[in-house]
């Protein structure tokens, strides 16, 4: 199992940066900091633990965690806010395609992309409500360790 998931490993570390989402025109409808931690533990069933710490401007925060576990090819999550799997690509992304459980009716599919050096990431998510796009969010994050 140590030679699967090679990219998704990658990003082992923690993460800072700011979430922007946008309606359909683009317009800013809610951005705050992030900072995400990514761990794979070495024994137990579970592959992936992610831990998100989100902080808005107005000094309101959120927190956050979730597992995966593999089966197959992918990486499969189910938490009280969503569920779904993940997977990566030949060329490294990471891609993503999660049912929000908290939002009747959405899900979303998300692209991360790393530079090459490692230090920032892009992901992009694209939201869909009974099949039609309503919003995106945009990640900009810099590893900070």
């Amino acid at each position: 199992m140590q030679d699967m998931f090679q990219a998704t490993r990658a990003h082992q570390g923690i993460w800072e940066g700011t979430y922007t989402h946008l309606d359909l025109a683009a317009q800013i409808v809610d951005a705050h900091k992030s900072r995400v931690v990514c761990e794979f533990p070495e024994s137990g069933d579970v592959f992936y633990r992610q831990h998100i710490f989100f902080e808005w401007d107005d000094g309101h925060t959120r927190e956050d965690s979730f597992e995966g576990i593999i089966r197959g090819d992918r990486i499969w999550y189910d938490t009280p806010t969503f569920s779904g799997s993940s997977w990566e690509t030949h060329d490294g992304l990471l891609l993503l395609n999660l049912q929000r459980k908290d939002e009747p009716g959405a899900h979303f599919f998300e692209i991360i992309a790393m530079g090459a050096t490692g230090r920032q990431r892009a992901r992009t998510w694209h939201w869909f409500r009974d099949g039609s796009l309503f919003r995106r969010t945009l990640c900009d994050e810099k590893r900070v360790d």
